[in-house]
């Protein structure tokens, strides 16, 4: 697979970025919907070559507060593959340096090196103490690298209800991108850790358009 002289990766996104849309604002720039907060974009704004939909054997979870989503709490992943766990992702094939323009807006602007290599070797490598700062290799597609990136608690850590606007852009990727039904969208969320005990399945319901 040649695209020139560019290096590409998978990104594997399994929070709001499940949501096309809303991914595009971290290539192209902008304001997603539901969000507090304007996007700069990446410095190469070409669109992704492809995309796909991957289950991931890592832990989803809700966690801290996010001012870009109502100071509520926003997806991670643990660190843990284990295959008792299911979590989807969607995935979209841009280059080493859109997906460090990625991890750069999502740490606030600061650039983190990363050695995509290194991460490869150590299946992941923390590189900053902040929400996520910690590049994961997941597996390969066609030969070409997937990676994603969380935080280093690894689940140690108090969970967080995360807000109906960041739920509904998590829940508009898994019916338009991935392309589930609102049945297995509702059981797919209903026990993950931050929303357990925080939505009740009716509430989940009401958030599927």
């Amino acid at each position: 697979m040649d695209y020139s002289a560019n290096k590409y990766v998978w990104y594997a996104s399994y929070g709001s970025n499940l949501s096309k849309e809303r991914f595009l604002c971290y290539i192209l720039g902008g304001k997603p919907k539901g969000s507090e907060k304007i996007e700069v974009g990446c410095r190469d704004k070409s669109l992704p070559k492809d995309e796909a939909t991957f289950v991931m054997n890592y832990p989803l979870y809700f966690a801290k507060n996010s001012r870009r989503w109502q100071n509520q709490g926003v997806g991670f992943i643990g660190l843990t593959n284990d295959s008792q766990y299911q979590t989807y992702s969607r995935m979209y094939l841009i280059t080493e340096d859109q997906f460090k323009d990625v991890v750069k807006q999502e740490n606030n602007g600061i650039e983190l090196n990363i050695d995509f290599n290194q991460v490869e070797l150590n299946t992941y490598k923390t590189l900053r103490d902040s929400w996520y700062g910690t590049i994961l290799f997941i597996g390969k597609k066609e030969s070409i690298p997937i990676f994603t990136f969380t935080a280093d608690w690894d689940l140690d850590v108090p969970f967080s209800k995360p807000s109906d606007e960041y739920l509904s852009m998590i829940i508009e990727g898994l019916k338009q991108d991935v392309g589930i039904s609102k049945k297995e969208i509702i059981n797919y969320l209903l026990m993950r850790p931050g929303i357990a005990g925080n939505y009740s399945k009716d509430q989940i319901e009401k958030l599927i358009r």
